[in-house]
């Protein structure tokens, strides 16, 4: 890794870190390793079909590097459990989400959920997780944050995150802060508009940044940019991944961090439809950043890599600037993965870390769930009366979210509650259900006393099909009437008038079958609710 040795070309490459759709190197990634040298890459599900399959594309990528350069990649991903899991196959841990840990409230806890995550993805070949989320989720409405949150109040959301860094950075792989400033009081998703946070300086300092400072404290090896406006520290409109106000002027010198500062991934309608890719990813540097996500596009990664080489050329952009930021990556490249010797001494023994008792792996991650169950009310529902049938409605979800690439999960709560409730119904309906689906739905709730509702909303407020059916069960009198959010906990105050209510912050098996045990009266909801709801006021 001698930098003295780099030419311009390999220094710029150095700064980017790029995506590519396949399960084995194509040419795509080719291109941008051999020819462009790029410092880095990052796994989407697209890229993941196995254990093996995974860990042997990182070493072919690796090998790949090797033949033109002496420095290692970045092997990236952003693996932040819960409902943001790119690695969730067989021989793989789902691991809990944040909003789950912080319901659990046990930092020790979150610490080892993060551990275990690090030490697989370091038998994987992946060095870097752009994880944790430390946004603080204090709007109901946001879109894209939500359960990745720890929870609404900030100082709660710093020592989670605080534990996680820990628990990843002890284990090998750097983890990432985001979104810097704080994306948690928005109402826009980012990946498809511009959001703004109006908040004066004062109220960003006690709340959004807090677990930011936290962060840099327990040296966190990355702080990932937010692609939003803070008037207050940038008065000209600029998200803040562009504006060197709020990279160098507050993240560098007001609260010293002197790690890598990565860039959301550019390609995000925030950036792309307002300034370009390729003129991003020049602002973006200029602003301060070290590393630019390019995650999807050959041409786009290409064009902003050449706009970076065109803008040192032109004078926009010194050398020295670009050579601040590669001295940065290579002394943390060093520090967590070694040099390309070590690299290969270590793909060796790559094996993955199966979920087995064995390895406690499974125990962790069932002690992590039942402690995140949280019952906000009950009006005497629970338990379920065992000698009646109960009718379970099921959201399935159909379409592809902006931030999650949910697999096809085939386990329902009835798969969990069966065993335990045998007289156990399942019917299913859209996550946007049609007033026909609802129609059907209520006609066959006719037969049930007891019936439990799962209720799934992906993108901020709830959408009106769910709504409507749980608002129409709740007026009938003579239902036990259970409803439980299986991602965002804020649907209760769609239906204020359900007096039974239980939140899972996920709909993986583990909650799943926590969430039965529950229902059948076997264990005692132990979460504490991270965020509260204005039904309950």
């Amino acid at each position: 890794m001698d930098f003295q040795k780099l030419s311009l070309k390999q220094k710029i490459g150095q700064l980017f870190i790029c995506g590519f759709d396949s399960l084995t190197p194509n040419e795509h990634i080719k291109t941008l390793l051999q020819q462009y040298q790029v410092g880095g890459v990052i796994y989407f599900r697209r890229n993941i079909e196995s254990v093996k399959q995974l860990a042997a594309l990182s070493r072919s990528l690796q090998n790949l590097t090797r033949e033109v350069s002496s420095i290692p990649l970045f092997v990236s991903i952003d693996q932040e459990g819960g409902m943001v899991a790119r690695l969730d196959h067989e021989g793989m841990s789902r691991i809990p989400g944040n909003m789950a840990l912080g319901a659990a409230n046990d930092p020790q806890l979150t610490a080892e959920v993060a551990a275990l995550a690090a030490k697989e993805m370091r038998a994987l070949g992946i060095n870097l997780n752009f994880a944790p989320c430390v946004d603080v989720n204090n709007n109901p409405a946001n879109p894209v944050i939500g359960v990745r949150s720890f929870g609404e109040n900030p100082e709660h959301v710093a020592v989670h995150g605080a534990a996680a860094i820990r628990g990843y950075q002890e284990n090998g792989v750097s983890a990432t802060a985001k979104h810097f400033p704080g994306h948690g009081d928005t109402a826009v998703d980012s990946h498809l508009g511009l959001a703004v946070v109006p908040h004066d300086k004062e109220r960003l300092h006690q709340v959004e940044l807090v677990p930011f400072k936290e962060a840099i404290e327990a040296e966190v090896d990355a702080i990932m940019t937010a692609h939003v406006i803070f008037p207050a520290f940038e008065p000209d409109e600029i998200p803040a991944t562009l504006s060197r106000r709020v990279l160098t002027d507050l993240l560098r010198e007001e609260l010293g961090f002197n790690g890598l500062i990565v860039t959301d991934c550019l390609e995000m309608q925030a950036i792309a439809n307002h300034y370009g890719v390729a003129e991003g990813a020049v602002r973006a540097i200029e602003a301060g950043a070290d590393l630019v996500l390019v995650s999807h596009t050959l041409s786009e990664q290409i064009a902003a890599i050449e706009h970076v080489y065109e803008a040192i050329q032109s004078g926009r952009l010194s050398e020295e600037r670009i050579d601040a930021s590669v001295q940065r990556i290579l002394a943390l490249k060093a520090k967590r993965i070694g040099n390309m010797a070590a690299v290969q001494a270590q793909e060796q023994d790559v094996l993955p870390i199966p979920l087995t008792p064995e390895y406690e792996s499974e125990a962790l991650l069932r002690r992590a769930a039942e402690s995140s169950i949280t019952l906000v009310r009950d009006s005497g529902n629970l338990p379920l009366v065992q000698d009646k049938p109960v009718l379970v409605i099921w959201p399935e979800l159909r379409h592809r979210t902006e931030v999650d690439e949910p697999s096809v999960h085939q386990y329902t709560l009835v798969d969990a509650l069966r065993p335990l409730h045998a007289e156990t119904v399942l019917t299913t309906i859209g996550t946007r259900p049609s007033e026909s689906e609802v129609r059907a739905v209520l006609e066959q709730s006719a037969d049930y006393e007891q019936i439990v509702v799962i209720t799934y909303t992906a993108e901020g407020q709830i959408p009106e099909g769910q709504k409507a059916l749980v608002k129409q069960l709740a007026l009938i009198s003579d239902k036990r009437l259970i409803v439980a959010s299986t991602r965002n906990p804020y649907d209760i105050n769609a239906f204020p008038e359900v007096n039974t209510y239980l939140c899972l912050y996920e709909n993986r098996q583990f909650a799943l079958e926590a969430l039965a045990k529950v229902l059948a009266g076997k264990l005692q909801p132990q979460g504490v609710s991270p965020v509260s709801f204005d039904c309950m006021n």
